[in-house]
């Protein structure tokens, strides 16, 4: 998991997906939407919710977004390594 600024509204956290697994994404996904982004539900743990995936030009993968109200649930936060499931969703 990482952290990148954003500004006033504070930093976000993110967790870098593997590029083995961004390209099979990118080639079984639906119609990407804006920002090249591709709805999922994820799980984490015993957490489970609806969000985007998002391409990271810089990392050359997607990448997760992960809320505070989630990493609290999970005992994890920034420098941390998780395990995720993605099933890839048309909402």
């Amino acid at each position: 998991m990482f952290e990148t600024a954003a500004g006033d509204n504070g930093a976000w956290v993110f967790v870098a997906l593997p590029a083995r697994d961004s390209d099979e994404i990118l080639e079984i996904a639906p119609a990407r939407r804006g920002f090249g982004s591709v709805r999922v539900t994820a799980i984490i743990g015993t957490s489970k919710w609806n969000t985007s995936l998002f391409p990271s030009k810089e990392l050359g993968t997607y990448i997760l977004p992960v809320k505070r109200q989630i990493r609290l649930q999970q005992g994890v936060d920034t420098g941390a390594t998780v395990q995720v499931s993605l099933r890839l969703t048309n909402e």
